[in-house]
């Protein structure tokens, strides 16, 4: 910089005023510019961008492509985990982002560098730069977590799980892919559970992908390979018996209003009307447990706008969902075992491509009119509700999920 009369006053005031702090509040100060300096410097959009580029391919997450993927992946991963793997990030890492400087960040950066998501530093600081923001983002996206560049917890489980478990898990899904793939025809779709993700492939690639809720550990969603048949359109909802008596019963004793308030009617085996007000509810009867308990089509109907139906003995179906946040969670696990949809308007449209006069916006139309309407499907579509936990896609990224149904604890690779 040019000394001008105005800058030297300026640095003569800044050393004026570093000489008036005390000595103990100055590393504070400069710790402060310097966090200052850092943030400024990053761009945390751009780095979110970068993370989103490395898993947002095209290829799907079951295919034949996937089996080649793991094994590089595997390949790369067996000499490493045979060296000791990656070091643990301390505790004291949690919480810890863009801007702030700690001894723990040198061991983040060693752990992103051995995994591949920071590139190798000659010297790593202790200063969490927009290097580390980026490679925590990417180390984000690969696990499914929520990209915001916090070491919050998610991240930090996430971080500790060690290299020899994540070897174990390409090994798994090496096996369960080789065992999906002679399956695949040219379009089909993939649920995956462990990603609560649906894709819809074409032509060996991801035409569409889908954010999903699935079943709770204790109410899980089934493993299967199927054909979906019919689309209903603004349907009733028929509340089934074994949630009549687990949560309904506990909802109406917590507010008598509770189906007025979910427009639910209750019909006897004659289609009479029932007064749930003559109902016990902590103490239902049989008779009153095998009831119709009906949804009508709505804002509040828990299938949303639609519900897509395949063949299969667990009474289990895709569907839209009047509750949209769930969408933006990094555990997307709530429902009872049906799969809820974010989108599901795009993947009906896809869905119904065969049958010539359905478009996007005849869907759209449709789900604004409310009108009842089951469409079945000119070419019945091959799904798969499937457990892969390990997955690889062509420029090298990995990614990991949690084994939320214990499945790869007990080295489950086959479910049929």
């Amino acid at each position: 910089m040019r000394l001008t009369r105005r800058n030297f006053i300026r640095s003569m005031a800044l050393a004026g005023a570093s000489a008036a702090v005390p000595a103990w509040a100055q590393d504070s100060l400069f710790e402060m510019m310097s966090r200052s300096r850092v943030i400024n410097e990053a761009d945390p959009n751009s780095n979110t961008a970068a993370a989103a580029a490395t898993i947002a391919t095209n290829e799907p997450i079951l295919s034949y492509d996937t089996l080649h993927n793991l094994q590089l992946a595997i390949s790369q991963y067996e000499p490493f985990v045979a060296a000791g793997g990656w070091e643990e990030v301390p505790q004291r890492a949690f919480k810890l982002n863009l801007g702030k400087s700690d001894p723990a960040v040198v061991q983040l950066k060693r752990r992103l560098i051995s995994s591949g998501d920071m590139p190798l530093v000659e010297f790593a600081s202790d200063i969490f730069d927009a290097d580390t923001d980026r490679a925590v983002r990417v180390f984000q996206a690969r696990h499914g977590l929520i990209v915001n560049g916090w070491i919050d917890e998610a991240t930090w489980y996430a971080l500790n799980v060690p290299a020899s478990t994540r070897l174990q898990q390409l090994y798994l899904n090496y096996t369960r892919v080789q065992n999906m793939a002679p399956q695949l025809t040219d379009r089909y779709v993939v649920v995956n559970i462990p990603a609560a993700t649906i894709e819809a492939v074409g032509g060996g690639m991801v035409e569409q992908r889908h954010n999903a809720v699935v079943g709770r550990v204790d109410r899980a969603t089934p493993i299967l390979a199927s054909k979906i048949h019919q689309v209903n359109f603004n349907p009733y909802w028929h509340v089934p018996k074994s949630l009549v008596r687990k949560d309904l019963t506990k909802y109406m004793m917590e507010d008598p209003q509770y189906l007025a308030k979910q427009n639910i009617f209750i019909y006897d085996g004659s289609g009479n009307t029932i007064d749930p007000a003559t109902i016990n509810w902590a103490n239902i009867s049989d008779a009153e447990v095998n009831y119709m308990y009906r949804q009508e089509p709505g804002a509040e109907n828990s299938m949303g706008h639609c519900k897509i139906n395949f063949y299969n003995p667990h009474d289990v179906y895709l569907h839209d969902t009047p509750s949209k946040a769930l969408f933006g969670e990094n555990a997307r696990f709530h429902s009872s075992g049906c799969v809820r949809v974010e989108g599901v308007n795009q993947l009906v449209a896809w869905l119904l491509r065969d049958n010539g006069d359905w478009d996007q916006a005849r869907v759209d139309q449709t789900f604004a009119s409310l009108e009842r309407k089951d469409v079945s499907l000119g070419t019945q579509m091959p799904i798969h509700t499937t457990y892969i936990t390990a997955w690889a896609n062509r420029q090298g990224t990995v990614s990991f999920r949690d084994d939320v149904y214990k499945f790869d604890e007990e080295g489950k690779v086959s479910f049929t």
